[in-house]
């Protein structure tokens, strides 16, 4: 059996191409898509479309980022700049709204050997509790159980392979967004054979070109707010400027201290 696993697509529409055109060619048997599909990026509605196509029938897993857009469900404006970028998303989305609201948080099954395989976006504690090459033995313990024979994630943007206790631990990275310093779309190939599974993180080139444009050409950049800024550096950079602004400045803006264009412009000036 063949498994690909991408994740953090990030609505980057030349990104999810190439990672598409990639896996078909390596004829994988199952795709799931862990989670951050849309959001933060600028082609949220051509990447929803193109996993949620009949013909393709990908698993899609909810992330943090699909958790922002539907806190919008019940919002009818941004309560606050910082949720400009969600709100653009959400507002494209039409009548894709409930098939993201419907998305399962995991995907597992039962392999021939009765062992189990699981896809979630982070961990098993929340969307947004990532894990890290440094991740300690006892924390990655927690953020598995019950632990599968395969436990397959995204949300950090930095792949990574991992065993822990019988269980192999894979990062797929990020499709959309790299935050190891290296631009190229990531995805993970996993091959089930002979009763054990063997991984591999795949990188891929794509257009970074129209990616970038995307923000312009779509009015992402003009109409999602400050924080549109950041996402595109991040995609220029490799690196998340966003969690630098939130790390840095979130507490200053949300106090009133500065603005939030403020803060953007001295996080683009480092």
């Amino acid at each position: 059996m063949k498994l690909a696993v991408l994740a953090d697509v990030h609505a980057n529409w030349p990104a999810l191409q190439a990672v598409a055109a990639d896996i078909e060619r390596w004829q994988a048997d199952r795709v799931v898509v862990a989670g951050d599909l849309i959001n933060r990026g600028p082609r949220p509605v051509e990447c929803a479309d193109f996993v949620l196509a009949a013909a393709r029938n990908w698993p899609w897993v909810r992330g943090n980022h699909e958790e922002y857009v539907l806190g919008h469900v019940s919002t009818p404006e941004p309560r606050t700049l910082q949720e400009d970028p969600s709100f653009w998303t959400y507002g494209r989305l039409n009548g894709q709204v409930a098939t993201v609201a419907a998305l399962p948080r995991q995907v597992s099954w039962r392999m021939p050997d009765g062992s189990d395989a699981r896809v979630v976006h982070a961990s098993m504690r929340s969307t947004r509790d990532g894990i890290f090459v440094e991740t300690p033995d006892e924390v990655l313990r927690e953020q598995i159980a019950p632990a599968p024979k395969l436990f397959v994630v995204g949300h950090t943007h930095k792949p990574l392979i991992r065993t822990l206790e019988g269980t192999l631990v894979v990062n797929a990275g990020s499709a959309g967004l790299p935050f190891d310093g290296d631009h190229r779309a990531s995805y993970a190939r996993l091959t089930w054979q002979h009763g054990a599974w063997d991984a591999k993180i795949v990188r891929l080139e794509y257009d970074r070109v129209q990616a970038e444009r995307d923000f312009a050409e779509t009015g992402f950049i003009a109409q999602a707010g400050p924080l549109a800024r950041l996402m595109r550096a991040e995609l220029q950079q490799a690196r998340s400027t966003l969690y630098e602004w939130t790390c840095c400045y979130e507490a200053a803006v949300a106090s009133g201290e500065m603005s939030l264009d403020e803060s953007v412009k001295r996080v683009l000036a480092r």
